[in-house]
């Protein structure tokens, strides 16, 4: 298996330096555990200025995809989602690790075809589906060691400033996808059933979506995303019996209902308290044959850059050979589910 000691700095390589790869670029420069070798960009001069933005003196241009990864262990695909499947199949076959942004691929099989090549040569692929990192996230996923998490409702608000540089996707695929990623991480049961529409309004793809998605266990998840809006949110809400959450990954914010007895919900706002997680009581419930109160928890979120934290648990996983064994990291497998459903969204609403 194709794995690295922690005595040796796996060699990386940013593949595209536009918007998102710069910013690849400068962290990789940041991380004490690896070594950006060099970038490869179809603007060698733009490659160059990135390097020199960032003070990367020792990284160097290259001026070819087969000269990049004779020199790499690893790299970082941060080009039009078009090209990721033919990028990351060389690399592969390479024996390179690949850090694919998000969307994988354009299709869910040309994903499932990577994941079958990473098998093969025994390469760790990591998806870039960010929000798996975002801080508010990260601390509900602490929260939820506290009570048995099981949603019945999720609801998702994704709008975004309209930006001609991400046309190139639908809506879909360049927001909705974080929250189906999301969802189907949180909910992990099998998808039954998508109801979905949407208004191209900007380009020729949809620019509005919505989708509701039923998962077999009952679980119903309502996503909307939109890329015209004045005001940008990122926002999602879960519901499931006795318990509420609202987790804000712009503001970085998280906030937990918990209906549970009287007793109950003393013994676990102490055990909040002690764990520095300010709680408070907001009232009891006086229904049937017992006396409910309401438990309200901020989870404190500890923040940190997303595409760093990715990054790191991307080295993880090429010492463990395994990106599954590197929670939350978004496997090749997983991305390809979440593409698959994304696919049945767009076909509804192209369709």
């Amino acid at each position: 298996m194709n794995t690295h000691t922690d005595s040796i700095k796996p060699r990386i390589v940013v593949i595209g330096v536009g918007h998102l790869g710069a910013i690849h670029v400068k962290l990789w420069t940041q991380n004490a555990q690896a070594v950006l070798v060099g970038v490869l960009d179809e603007n060698a001069e733009r490659a160059q200025a990135v390097l020199s933005e960032v003070g990367n003196l020792d990284s160097r241009v290259f001026t070819s995809l087969a000269e990049a990864l004779k020199n790499a262990d690893a790299v970082s695909i941060v080009t039009p989602t078009s090209t990721h499947f033919d990028i990351a199949t060389l690399a592969l076959s390479a024996g390179k690790h690949c850090f694919i942004e998000k969307p994988i691929t354009t299709t869910s099989l040309q994903a499932l075809e990577l994941n079958t090549l990473a098998e093969q040569n025994g390469c760790v692929i990591h998806v870039g589906h960010v929000e798996r990192f975002n801080p508010a996230l990260r601390a509900f996923q602490s929260s939820t060691q506290h009570y048995d998490f099981a949603p019945l409702f999720i609801e998702a608000h994704r709008l975004a400033q309209f930006k001609p540089r991400a046309t190139d996707v639908s809506v879909i695929l360049d927001l909705m996808i974080h929250d189906i990623d999301i969802v189907l991480w949180l909910v992990k049961s099998r998808v039954v059933q998508i109801d979905a529409n949407g208004v191209a309004v900007l380009t020729d793809t949809p620019d509005i979506a919505n989708a509701r998605i039923r998962f077999e266990n009952g679980c119903v998840a309502n996503l909307t995303a939109s890329r015209i809006t004045q005001k940008p949110m990122r926002k999602m809400r879960v519901f499931q019996r006795d318990a509420y959450v609202s987790m804000d990954f712009a503001e970085k914010s998280v906030e937990v209902f918990r209906l549970m007895d009287e007793e109950g919900a003393g013994n676990a706002m102490q055990s909040s308290l002690a764990g520095g997680v300010p709680a408070m009581m907001l009232g009891n419930i006086e229904a049937g044959t017992r006396n409910r109160a309401i438990l309200f928890e901020k989870p404190i979120v500890t923040d940190s850059n997303a595409i760093a934290a990715e990054q790191q648990h991307f080295l993880d996983a090429i010492r463990l050979g395994d990106a599954s064994a590197t929670p939350p990291a978004t496997t090749a497998l997983e991305a390809a589910e979440a593409l698959r459903v994304a696919e049945i969204i767009t076909a509804q609403m192209m369709g």
